[in-house]
């Protein structure tokens, strides 16, 4: 039998937009049986970039759900905290909202986790902040993984995080400004540093097919691994969607867009057909792809999945 797909970075999925405050039971359990279907019995629950008090507010909602619903419950088996200590700069901050992002706190950190009763899993930050040292160390020792992402990080900046216990890169490769220096930029220092397990979006759309290949092919064997960034439109037809306060349209193109600014934000891959993908573009056996997604993504969190399909 085959382990269930993991994916750690899921904004929303059938319809449904985690980043909604008090979002209903039901609409949490569309969500959950919808990745089912697509072999994703568990996932990191992921909200992005809002104020402390909002996001402490929809915290506090899930847990109440999962508390009542033992299928829910081991469904999200964690929570990825994207924001909102990100960059704010034009380019790096992506679909995330700037006004809410500043340097991180333990007073903040402490809060998220009561609110989240502990269930924190990961958390993706710009560690060229203020206080971001303090806060890995701190979050490592409560178990909470640390992940670089939508950040213009120095060498020094990346050296202080790895050595305070960061060890995963969220959607490398995205995350920045289409223009970038030619060989200085954050792509290539965060790509080269053999410490980090990078994880990479396999829908063709936020890599190119052979942007994916040069990237994999860069890091060491079991420092990439995948997942989908997926939001509300990932098992759900083409049509207007909500992320947060944005409004995308996703055509038959699967792209993920804001009409006004034309900005991706987040994708509609679900995880199973990430795992095709990788397949196809990577040349990987199916059981070698799906590890990729799933056992080696386990491992890596200390997660515990059950066996899928046949």
């Amino acid at each position: 039998m085959k382990s269930s797909l993991l994916d750690i970075q899921v904004n929303g999925f059938a319809g449904v937009d985690f980043q909604q405050p008090g979002l209903a039971a039901t609409e949490v359990s569309r969500a959950v049986e919808g990745l089912a279907s697509h072999e994703t019995q568990r996932f990191f629950l992921t909200l992005i970039t809002d104020s402390i008090s909002s996001l402490c507010a929809k915290l506090e909602n899930f847990e109440s759900i999962r508390a009542k619903n033992p299928i829910l419950s081991a469904a999200i088996c964690g929570y990825h905290i994207e924001g909102p200590w990100l960059s704010p700069k034009s380019g790096y901050h992506g679909a995330h909202d700037p006004r809410f992002m500043g340097p991180p706190n333990l007073a903040d950190l402490e809060r998220l986790q009561k609110a989240a009763h502990g269930h924190i899993k990961l958390i993706t930050l710009a560690p060229e902040w203020p206080g971001s040292t303090t806060l890995i160390r701190t979050a490592r020792a409560q178990g909470i993984q640390i992940s670089l992402g939508h950040t213009n990080a120095t060498e020094s900046d990346i050296d202080a995080a790895i050595s305070a216990g960061a060890l995963f890169c969220t959607h490398l490769g995205n995350g920045t400004p289409a223009e970038l220096p030619r060989h200085d930029n954050i792509i290539q220092r965060l790509l080269s540093r053999d410490e980090l397990t990078a994880f990479f979006i396999p829908d063709g759309i936020h890599l190119p097919p052979f942007v994916l290949k040069n990237f994999f092919r860069a890091k060491p064997p079991g420092k990439a691994l995948f997942t989908t960034d997926c939001m509300a439109a990932a098992g759900a037809p083409p049509g207007r969607y909500r992320i947060a306060c944005i409004d995308v349209e996703v055509g038959q193109d699967r792209v993920v867009r804001s009409p006004i600014t034309g900005t991706m934000a987040g994708s509609a891959l679900a995880p199973d057909e990430g795992v095709q993908n990788i397949c196809t573009w990577l040349h990987l056996s199916e059981p070698e792809a799906r590890a990729l997604f799933s056992t080696k993504v386990a491992q890596a969190f200390g997660i515990q999945l059950p066996l899928s399909c046949l």
